[in-house]
């Protein structure tokens, strides 16, 4: 068994062990649910690979670590909300299973308790660790905004669109790696270099998921193909065709992104056959490969032994090359 599934066991442990379920019911059941609904756990992984990179005790990177995937799943139920998501992880999303005032407030709570957890750090570097939790938070409703913002404009760029993924979901991976490198007293330098690694790692990561909601296995994905598409996200993808394509085509990807009465299968059909004609698939992996080699410069750069290294670019590897 690899490290980081170690890692992963520890964390999937911790929480089983942890009891969510508190009163009032409608409070803490939507808090259990979520979190036993499972997922990836890369967060809580990079904190504490992080933590063992520079030479720190991984059990004292597990609170940090348990906060950190918390307040991950908190946005998550928050986004659930926005986007009027049914599902996540192929199980109902927690508004849908109560209700949204339920959703809402069951995530302003997991922010609580993840801040808890974070704050329980055995380090003498936990103010450093708090106010890099605390922006980050900050920049995750930033990218968050964006994105929501992004729904009704009309001239996104692929600049403006990046610097949206890096806010909403790369500094996060970035801060996870950050935190853990902190608690193990990395000196700063350091943890700057582990940060950007994950701060690149996470928008490779962020365009693999754009790339595999448009082209990827349903099946393995974990959830419905095209979703992007049908609610007419300006992604990577779109920005790129849009670049690309001839005042005709320009014109009708507009028009679909606009229409929202069209079949789903049928205006699926048509994005994709327009994302085809002008190689974006192509030109998406290249975006991803040019993040995922400044993410390898930056932990290339770290004085930690290469073993320990490859661990994580590995990880880092598999984040933009997996199937789901």
């Amino acid at each position: 068994m690899d490290k980081l599934e170690v890692f992963k066991q520890k964390i999937n442990h911790f929480l089983s062990q942890e009891n969510f379920n508190n009163h009032p019911a409608n409070l803490y059941e939507p808090i259990e649910y979520t979190l036993s609904l499972g997922g990836k756990r890369l967060r809580p992984i990079l904190t504490l690979a992080a933590c063992d990179l520079f030479g720190g005790n991984i059990d004292d990177a597990l609170k940090p670590a348990i906060g950190i995937e918390i307040f991950h799943n908190f946005t998550l139920l928050h986004d659930d909300i926005m986007d009027d998501a049914p599902q996540r992880r192929g199980q109902e999303t927690v508004y849908k299973k109560w209700n949204s005032n339920i959703a809402i407030l069951s995530g302003d709570t997991m922010f609580a308790i993840a801040f808890k957890y974070i704050s329980q750090a055995n380090s003498k570097t936990l103010p450093e660790i708090l106010s890099t939790f605390a922006q980050t938070a900050i920049e995750v409703c930033e990218g968050q905004q964006y994105d929501m913002d992004f729904e009704s404009k009309d001239d996104v760029t692929i600049r403006e669109y990046l610097k949206m993924i890096r806010l909403k979901t790369a500094v996060l991976l970035g801060a996870s790696l950050k935190i853990g490198a902190l608690v193990s007293n990395a000196t700063t330098d350091e943890s700057a270099l582990i940060y950007d690694f994950g701060v690149n790692a996470g928008i490779a990561f962020q365009l693999k998921d754009d790339w595999l909601d448009a082209f990827g296995n349903e099946d393995k994905f974990g959830k419905s193909i095209g979703g992007d598409i049908i609610a007419n996200k300006k992604t990577y993808l779109f920005l790129k065709c849009f670049e690309k394509a001839s005042s005709t085509d320009r014109d009708r990807l507009i028009e679909l992104f606009s229409d929202k009465q069209m079949n789903p299968e049928i205006k699926i059909d048509k994005v994709l056959g327009l994302y085809e004609k002008y190689h974006v698939k192509k030109e998406s992996t290249r975006e991803m490969e040019h993040f995922f080699n400044l993410a390898l410069a930056a932990i290339k750069m770290t004085s930690a032994s290469q073993n320990k290294k490859d661990i994580l670019i590995g990880f880092a590897e598999w984040l933009y090359k997996r199937d789901h």
